[in-house]
């Protein structure tokens, strides 16, 4: 007996689109075809799904140009049976396959919760070793959660934490795709926000797509869930990621703490993969629970981190309060130098010692006489020498906070030049600590672009020129390279930080005669 054949469309041009046949469809370009679809990656005369004689559906492909596939793999022979729940693809154009009595081994037609746990904190960490039957867990699985814990602590930011516990947590689970949210604050309505993305082998990254209804559901209730594949109870009717993602099987399980709840960890497998198990369940509520207190720890951190910023900048504009002129110097020296350590490739340690030690590149001001940082006019030499010292004054100022050891080299050597002819060590080359090299050229292209009491700005061309003509000689020369690479980021930083400074009238930019002799920004005020 034949069997009435739907296909359903699931990518975005044919999403809800049905196409339904007792004996023969034809998918193409051709608008004689009973499917027709009008994209670039399908042929005129695509494929054929035609009733067979042993009462199944069969596809075949009719020489497409960019083949047919079905569940991911492309046919190579004449034709291929087809189930329910197949995902068949025309090119890029997908389509499941919808049948009116569905094989018994087919997963079933509805999500439903198939499997729950609510277990504690303790409970998740008891698992970290043996599964559900109190049986000692797989070496691959045990390894699995060991990383997890190996994350925290040689990782430096809380994105990357959250990156590889998930990839970890993908790759041991099988998962086609994996998400991780958080709560974004502690209040009595928190809400969730999309923190890691992970794919598995294969998968192609593009578009993605986790249930927001579903990871909302795990983390209001406090239960860690398995689901299959859904359509129509109330509470967990198809949703459009659902169907878009092509998700058969979804494990949301609840990141907590015995403190509170943080988050979900969402995962999914597709219609062709065998869906999750009870044990899956229970192993990635083990991950869950081992990686939660780390993903609190991190957040508290960064709390800190950002506190201490905070704070930072405060110090860093009491010095700038006491200049009229300098306005947002450390401000946008910090933005123009992260930018330029981002641009070298620096690693996220080495960029964060930068937005630290950025803004308090000057602190060693405080130290200076207001006769001497305020004065209008050229400095005498007795003057130059002591504005000179803001730099080790700022170095020992620092130097009493032990946490404060790593920036020292900036506070201190942000004035050093490559030739060997800057201050306060007169060191050169490579000697010069890396980090103050990359500040040196952001600290010297702000003082070229922006008044003081004793020069008017120079535009943003005539700065890059400078900059061009002292690499080797005032800037290191593979940090001032970048510099110049850029140099569009660097104007719209400017636009956004100090507008006034890009609507002067541009003067001739530096040939014979440089900045640093006419004293743009040689003088240790800058």
């Amino acid at each position: 007996m034949k069997r009435p054949l739907r296909l359903r469309g699931l990518s975005s041009d044919i999403k809800g689109r049905v196409w339904e046949s007792d004996s023969l469809l034809r998918a193409g370009r051709l608008a004689s075809l009973e499917i027709v679809l009008d994209d670039n990656s399908v042929s005129r005369k695509h494929a054929e799904v035609r009733a067979g004689d042993d009462g199944n559906w069969h596809v075949r492909d009719l020489d497409s140009t960019n083949g047919t596939y079905v569940n991911g793999v492309k046919l190579t022979g004449s034709e291929q049976p087809l189930k329910t729940r197949d995902i068949v693809q025309f090119g890029k154009v997908a389509l499941i396959v919808e049948l009116s009595d569905p094989q018994p081994e087919s997963p079933p037609s509805n999500q439903h919760v198939i499997a729950a746990t609510q277990s504690t904190f303790d409970d998740g960490i008891r698992r970290l070793a043996f599964d559900r039957n109190h049986m000692p867990r797989a070496g691959e699985q045990l390894y699995a959660l060991l990383r997890a814990g190996h994350h925290f602590v040689h990782l430096q930011s809380e994105d990357q934490l959250l990156t590889a516990v998930l990839n970890d947590a993908v790759s041991v689970l099988e998962a086609q795709r994996g998400a991780i949210v958080l709560a974004d604050s502690d209040g009595p309505d928190p809400q969730l926000r999309l923190r890691a993305l992970a794919v598995g082998p294969g998968e192609p990254k593009g578009r993605f797509h986790y249930s927001k209804k579903l990871t909302n559901r795990c983390f209001s209730s406090g239960v860690s869930l398995l689901y299959s594949t859904i359509t129509a109870d109330d509470e967990s009717k198809v949703t459009q990621s659902i169907a878009d993602g092509a998700m058969a099987s979804v494990m949301c399980v609840l990141l907590r703490t015995p403190r509170k709840r943080l988050g979900v960890l969402h995962l999914d497998r597709s219609f062709w993969q065998s869906a999750f198990t009870e044990d899956d369940l229970h192993l990635a509520d083990a991950l869950a629970a081992h990686v939660s207190a780390a993903i609190e720890s991190a957040q508290l951190l960064k709390r800190q981190k950002d506190q201490f910023l905070r704070t930072v900048t405060v110090l860093a504009q009491a010095v700038e309060l006491r200049d009229d002129y300098t306005g947002t110097h450390t401000q946008r020296v910090t933005r123009y130098a992260t930018m330029l350590g981002q641009k070298l490739e620096l690693p996220e340690d080495q960029l964060e010692l930068i937005r630290v030690g950025g803004p308090l590149h000057d602190i060693g001001k405080i130290g200076i006489d207001d006769a001497i940082l305020r004065k209008p006019g050229k400095l005498t030499p007795e003057e130059f020498a002591l504005m000179q010292t803001h730099t080790t004054k700022g170095a020992d100022i620092l130097s009493s906070i032990p946490e404060m050891e790593p920036i020292i080299p900036i506070v201190r050597n942000h004035h050093e030049k490559w030739d060997g002819s800057g201050y306060p060590d007169k060191l050169s080359g490579e000697n010069i600590p890396r980090l103050a090299r990359v500040v040196a050229v952001a600290d010297a292209f702000d003082a070229m672009t922006s008044n003081r009491p004793y020069h008017k700005g120079k535009p943003p061309a005539w700065a890059f020129a400078e900059v061009e003509r002292q690499l080797g000689k005032h800037f290191d020369p593979e940090a001032g390279k970048a510099f110049l690479a850029i140099r569009e980021e660097v104007v719209r930083t400017m636009a956004e930080l100090m507008p006034d400074a890009l609507c002067d009238t541009p003067e001739p930019v530096p040939s014979v005669v440089s900045a640093a002799e006419t004293g743009c920004y040689a003088d240790p005020r800058a």
